[in-house]
């Protein structure tokens, strides 16, 4: 058995762009999650047993600070754009070369408004992907 090396990184010097607006400055999380259920038919017969899976379906979470008073923040940009699909790039490793780039189109919708006392404001929404994001390397 071959011994495969790993590389985990942390998320810093993040892009995060939807349509022609980077917004990692207002981000502080990405999450790109697919969605897949197990289904299951089981007849009469001990042999009539299956499991297969769906096609997985995909959504980005992301959390981001509430900022309601700058005309072009992410908070007025998803209440502005919502039911609108947006295409979003994610670069979780920087922009060096070789490093990957996902980029997903998404069904846009807005964050919560407000939040707990003495805390900055912040919101987590859930996007549904139009399609699974598509790795490409940063050239």
């Amino acid at each position: 058995m071959a011994a495969i090396a790993a590389a985990p990184f942390v998320l810093k010097d993040v892009t995060f762009q939807v349509g022609t607006d980077s917004y990692e400055q207002h981000v502080s999380s990405v999450r790109f999650d697919p969605q897949i259920s197990t289904v299951s038919w089981k007849g009469l017969s001990p042999a009539a047993n299956f499991t297969d899976t769906t096609a997985p379906t995909w959504q980005c979470t992301i959390t981001f600070a509430q900022d309601w008073t700058t005309a072009n923040s992410l908070s007025q940009y998803l209440m502005t754009n919502a039911g609108t699909q947006k295409v979003v790039v994610f670069k979780p490793v920087g922009t060096t070369t070789g490093k990957p780039i996902f980029t997903v189109t998404l069904n846009i919708a807005p964050g919560s408004i407000g939040g707990d006392v003495d805390t900055y404001a912040t919101a987590t929404v859930t996007m549904g992907c139009v399609s699974a994001p598509v790795k490409s390397a940063a050239p």
